[in-house]
């Protein structure tokens, strides 16, 4: 791990992606980037993961329309975009810019959703 006083190198792919595969993660706080292992670490099972009946509704319901990597650069955008009541994000433009290469990489990916064509939500993750 890098000390506080230590310049960082570079974000990148590759870096991120290392981290990654040691439950490593960067967030900037202040425009710097930090790593964080969060202990238990967040990670989405595809293989058991189960959509909440109340959520299933809804996409059923056709208020919506849902989409895969048709907007990754939207949905980072939106989420780095600072809003009422979140006057900051975890997102820099270092961090935004190398999460774009790694959805163009096929490594980072987003689930949309859009009403009336516009789009009103989304996240994203690497996989």
């Amino acid at each position: 791990m890098i000390s506080r006083e230590e310049e960082p190198p570079p974000l990148s792919v590759e870096l991120v992606v290392a981290a990654y595969q040691q439950g490593i993660f960067p967030m900037a706080d202040d425009g710097q980037v930090h790593w964080y292992t969060p202990d238990p670490r967040g990670i989405i099972d595809l293989e058991q993961f189960h959509i909440p009946r109340r959520l299933a509704r809804t996409i059923r319901s056709n208020r919506f329309e849902m989409r895969l990597n048709s907007d990754f650069a939207g949905v980072i955008r939106a989420c780095a975009t600072a809003a009422p009541g979140r006057e900051s994000t975890w997102i820099n433009p270092d961090i935004e810019r190398v999460y774009t290469e790694l959805h163009q990489l096929g490594l980072a990916h987003s689930v949309e959703s859009y009403q009336d064509g516009q789009l009103v939500g989304g996240l994203y993750g690497v996989a």
